[in-house]
């Protein structure tokens, strides 16, 4: 579903899906974020994933604070995500704003590419060590949601987990039930290099069923 905001003279478009994630948890945690879904909501999260890196002009919602809580991982209070591009410039400050204008929305079908979660090289993923390096994911809780802000190269060089998530996990847990399967996708500046500002953290997203 889309919606369309008018707020301080700017408009947002906002995009969620048109059914919200059934079973899901996230909850902030000591070291970022934990995140529980299974097979469905992980496909929900890739697809939103990729279409964050791809789209500098949508904010991407998942409302995951509707679904049905895992009962064996909880750590506080539950947490909706909102990924967006960088270029946007939206302060997580207003998204409260702008989700009470949300409204219904309209129906519209995204359809994405086959490389929307590609594998980088061991070279990129090694020049996210260097102190210049800015192209991270920046983090921010607001109004009860994970805000993951960041640019095409900072959504790809996590995109790969991601799309595991999604693809690989459920085949993985079929062969071996019950063994772990997650991913621990990056936030903020590394520990070599730290910012007060936005300090590292982790989503630590964990495939439950």
């Amino acid at each position: 579903m889309v919606s369309t905001v008018h707020l301080g003279g700017r408009r947002y478009r906002v995009v969620r899906p048109a059914k919200a994630p059934r079973f899901a948890g996230l909850y902030e945690g000591r070291l970022g974020a934990q995140f529980c879904l299974d097979k469905e909501t992980a496909a929900m999260f890739a697809l939103a994933w990729g279409l964050a890196a791809r789209s500098p002009h949508t904010i991407v919602c998942l409302p995951l604070r509707r679904a049905e809580l895992p009962t064996h991982h909880v750590w506080g209070r539950p947490l909706d995500l909102v990924l967006l591009h960088r270029r946007l410039a939206f302060p997580p400050s207003r998204w409260k704003q702008v989700r009470s204008r949300l409204g219904t929305g309209r129906p519209h079908t995204v359809v994405l590419p086959d490389d929307a979660w590609p594998v980088r090289s061991v070279a990129d993923h090694q020049r996210v060590w260097h102190q210049e390096f800015r192209d991270h994911l920046r983090w921010d809780i607001a109004a009860d949601t994970l805000v993951l802000t960041g640019s095409r190269e900072a959504f790809e060089l996590e995109a790969d987990q991601v799309r595991a998530l999604a693809e690989e996990c459920p085949a993985h847990r079929a062969r071996t039930p019950g063994t772990h399967c997650c991913a621990e996708i990056s936030m903020g500046r590394i520990r070599r290099h730290p910012d007060q500002r936005r300090p590292y953290a982790e989503l630590h997203a964990d495939y439950s069923q």
